[in-house]
């Protein structure tokens, strides 16, 4: 499948979901495709997500429970539309729909910006919401591996297998120093949005769950490693604002490492359908089996 007859696949699902709302579509302009594809409708001051991954009815469905909860302290995070029935299962495709908040680019959301969010996420208490526990981050990769057998060289797929099997004991013994609760799960600069109110507002919560607050912590390091999305003193920036250094745990390149393999499941799925995933995935792969920890990674042009 083409990235045409993707956009195409998840264009006619907002058609149907607009026609479910009964709110006008005629405006609406896609801000996003990877693992979710999301629509901005400007006349319907909604914002409409489509999961591509047949597993996300339940994180979903948690992503909007939390968000209604935390708004409600205050806390700045995109808010869930007031709408029944949510999220919808249009077509095998989980859609959740979300109120539009208009932004700006400048100025761009900083280190120090995700910092004093992840604190205070991390300072409020256990909501009265019933969530995943983080106890193996490894199983949607797996799933993947298992959804696209042909996404990658046998070779590849065996290398992966056993790393999967390495990180994961390491994991089971990990002593974190932080307590355990409430973590976003995907927390990094690319997931903040400056209201033109000037507020800065975090996003995209499927991947919300009870666990160690250093797997929120880590997600700079990670990203700033193989993506160079921090800038200058970002990391600086950002120890200060959420007041402590991970990089005094020995845990940090382990932690890098899962991160870096539960990374590729949105690629593994996509390989054989979007050939600049399948292109990605297997530079990946070969940096991570050559043990080159400085390569860059490239995210595909609408990531």
């Amino acid at each position: 499948m083409s990235n045409d007859r993707i956009e195409d696949q998840v264009h006619a699902v907002l058609e149907k979901a607009a026609a479910r709302l009964a709110v006008p579509a005629h405006d609406a302009r896609l801000l996003h495709l990877h693992s979710n594809a999301s629509f901005v409708l400007p006349s319907a001051g909604l914002v409409v997500r489509i999961a591509t991954n047949p597993a996300a009815l339940g994180r979903v469905a948690a992503s909007i429970a939390v968000t209604q909860w935390l708004s409600g302290q205050g806390f700045p995070c995109v808010i869930p539309a007031d709408i029944d029935h949510q999220p919808m299962v249009i077509e095998g495709h989980v859609v959740s729909v979300w109120r539009y908040v208009p932004t700006t680019d400048s100025p761009a959301p900083t280190g120090a910006d995700i910092g004093t969010v992840l604190r205070d996420l991390h300072a409020q208490g256990d909501p009265p919401i019933p969530l995943r526990q983080l106890d193996d981050p490894f199983a949607s990769v797996a799933a993947a591996m298992d959804e696209a057998p042909d996404s990658m060289l046998e070779t590849s797929r065996s290398w992966l297998a056993d790393r999967i099997s390495w990180l994961r004991n390491w994991w089971s013994t990990m002593d974190f120093p932080l307590p355990a609760g409430l973590i976003h799960g995907d927390a990094h600069i690319s997931n903040l949005m400056r209201a033109a109110s000037g507020e800065v507002i975090l996003g995209d919560w499927d991947h919300v769950a009870i666990g160690p607050r250093e797997w929120d912590v880590v997600q700079i390091h990670y990203m700033q490693r193989r993506f160079g999305r921090v800038g200058d003193g970002g990391i600086e920036a950002f120890t200060a604002a959420y007041g402590w250094d991970i990089r005094g745990w020995p845990g940090l390149d382990t932690l890098i490492a899962i991160r870096e393999i539960t990374g590729l499941s949105p690629y593994i799925r996509s390989a054989r359908d979007r050939s600049v995933y399948g292109q990605q995935l297997a530079y990946r792969l070969r940096t991570l089996q050559a043990g080159d920890t400085s390569a860059r990674w490239e995210s595909p042009p609408a990531e």
